[in-house]
């Protein structure tokens, strides 16, 4: 699962995800794209799975980008500890995601091909999602 390998602050406030997105909204390297539609936080492991959907249905044919990256750390408190006592232990990473931003990319395999595993690649995920392909300039 995605990660980083260390972050400069071990626990970060929830903040809001507001806007659409700048940067990472066009596609940059394949043919296809999957392009969120709403505001949300995506956890490493649905990005793994989602992966791991594409991966599956293309069979190991073209290749596939994963445009977005956790983060931000999620902390959770133990079950049935009362209220108070600080903030708990980061438990995962999330990568924070605006309407507009490029998910994931892929290139060499046909356009239905592609079509239809970022559609069970969006399955996995908890955001509303646009499949886009690369306009030629």
């Amino acid at each position: 699962m995605l990660m980083p390998s260390r972050t400069k602050f071990r626990k970060v406030r929830k903040g809001r995800i507001r806007g659409v997105a700048t940067a990472g909204s066009h596609i940059a390297y394949g043919d296809y794209a999957l392009q969120a539609q709403g505001h949300m936080r995506i956890s490493s492991r649905q990005i793994e799975a989602s992966r791991q959907a594409m991966t599956r249905y293309i069979k190991r044919g073209g290749k596939i980008w994963i445009r977005i990256f956790p983060h931000t750390p999620v902390t959770r408190k133990p079950q049935d500890v009362k209220m108070g006592s600080g903030k708990g232990n980061p438990e995962f990473f999330v990568a924070k995601v605006k309407p507009g931003t490029v998910l994931f990319e892929m290139q060499g395999v046909s356009e239905e091909t592609a079509r239809e595993a970022m559609r069970l690649a969006a399955n996995k995920l908890p955001v509303k999602t646009k499949f886009i392909i690369r306009e030629e300039a």
